[in-house]
């Protein structure tokens, strides 16, 4: 007996061992959906991104302000061929303005082949693009099979639903996707001006036409109230002195401590300043020198001068001038701008074709130009120009009472608007200089001998 319970025992003790334990479980799973085709995703995904790449607003603005340029050119062309028809000496005038008409013909020809050279681009862009669409929708398609749980047919619907809410509450589609600032400014994007703020003839009320007057950005310390001005003294054309003032009231009433500082003893000499586009920053006067495609910088304080050169075929003395239909203003070839980052120069160039072009002046010993960047606006189709956060702003004569800041470049993205529509009102038909200053976020304007200055609206973009 005791045998036979002994052997029921190993036999239960065995069986114990070989049964599986309460707390684990297998079983096995058999899938009968396609696996989702990750590199496929991967591929659609970068195939989108160069896609994106390939058309930008960029692209798309090369074309339209080549048209614009072109629609500038041509009726400058009508206006030269009219006046040789109404010239009858047969001689010397007529053959000049042959010339002339040759030479206008021949940027027009140049104009027309980019112009062309451009549209081939696009056709092209336009074609591999439409392509490159069908291909991605298909695989977006063959994609969407994969949804099995209809999530993203779920997604759009619910999207196609607030959509129409929103325009229904709202009463009218949906509002443009706000943009990132342009530049480099911290406090926003540069949207409107007020005023005039400030108006006054100085010390010299209707005595000089030309001029220029501001703050300095990086004054010394002690100096930052301090206002300058330069007036062209010599046939509207040169000055050799700028002109100090402790305080806006001072400039207002008149009263100039410490004075002029006088950068060369009279007109013209080598030093000479020309033309009225002058800015100050850091102690230094920044402005066109004399007879010269260069850019002069004048130390206030050692009272020392030095210049930088400006790119081969720069046009200057009075061959590259702001204008409007009824006047050119004398010898604004070159313009001097100041903004939170320092010191741009605005010129055109024969390569250009009498575009736009921007380069930043580089602070040091000696002063040198920095980066460079070519626009595609018409220099003679815009009457001033002036920086504000990285970004040159171009404005353009509407009437006697009203300019307008049609036209921006972003130096950060590469991005130009010709439709701004932000517009000055003006207490003189003609605004002969214009210079932002971030010290206190003004808009300098001189108008025929009025100094005049508009507070500048930023708006925060987030």
């Amino acid at each position: 007996m005791k045998l036979y319970v002994i052997v029921l025992l190993c036999a239960l003790f065995a069986l114990t061992q070989q049964a599986p334990s309460d707390d684990t479980c297998a079983c096995e799973l058999n899938n009968s959906e396609k696996a989702f085709p990750h590199d496929k995703l991967s591929e659609v995904k970068e195939n989108t991104s160069k896609c994106n790449s390939n058309i930008n607003p960029q692209k798309i603005m090369e074309l339209n302000s080549l048209l614009l340029g072109l629609e500038r050119r041509l009726p400058q062309l009508l206006d030269d061929v009219s006046m040789l028809e109404r010239e009858d000496d047969g001689e010397l005038y007529g053959v000049i303005s042959l010339q002339l008409i040759e030479n206008e013909m021949r940027e027009i020809k140049q104009f027309m082949d980019r112009l062309n050279s451009t549209t081939l681009r696009h056709q092209r862009l336009t074609a591999d693009t439409t392509q490159q669409l069908d291909d991605l929708k298909a695989e977006m398609q063959e994609l969407e099979t994969y949804d099995s749980l209809q999530v993203m047919k779920t997604q759009q619907a619910n999207q196609r639903l607030k959509r129409d809410l929103d325009q229904c509450q709202n009463g009218h589609p949906f509002p443009p996707p706000i943009q990132p600032p342009p530049g480099k400014c911290s406090h926003g994007q540069f949207v409107n001006i007020t005023g005039p703020r400030v108006h006054t003839a100085g010390e010299y009320p209707g005595s000089y036409k030309y001029g220029a007057w501001g703050r300095d950005p990086k004054p010394e310390a002690g100096k930052e109230s301090w206002h300058w001005m330069v007036i062209l003294t010599s046939g509207n054309r040169f000055a050799h002195y700028v002109r100090l003032y402790s305080s806006l009231s001072s400039l207002i009433v008149g009263v100039s401590t410490p004075g002029n500082v006088q950068i060369s003893p009279s007109n013209p000499t080598t030093n000479t300043i020309q033309g009225p586009n002058v800015v100050m920053y850091g102690e230094a006067l920044y402005y066109n020198c004399y007879n010269q495609d260069d850019v002069c910088r004048f130390n206030l304080t050692s009272k020392t001068v030095t210049t930088v050169k400006l790119p081969v075929g720069t046009r200057f003395n009075s061959k590259g001038n702001f204008c409007h239909l009824d006047e050119c203003y004398p010898y604004t070839d070159l313009d001097l701008a100041t903004d939170e980052s320092g010191v741009w120069v605005i010129y055109t160039t024969n390569q250009d074709f009498g575009n736009l072009v921007l380069s930043k002046v580089e602070q040091g010993e000696p002063v040198t130009l920095g980066q460079t960047w070519h626009t595609s606006v018409y220099k003679q189709g815009v009457t001033n120009t002036f920086m504000a956060c990285g970004v040159l702003y171009a404005t353009r004569y509407v009437d006697k009472l009203m300019e307008e800041i049609f036209y921006s470049f972003d130096t950060t993205t590469g991005e130009q608007k010709f439709d701004l529509g932000i517009f000055i009102k003006k207490i003189s038909p003609n605004i002969l200089a214009l210079n932002y200053s971030p010290v206190d976020k003004m808009l300098h304007a001189y108008c025929d001998s009025f100094m005049v200055s508009y507070k500048v609206l930023f708006e925060k973009m987030y």
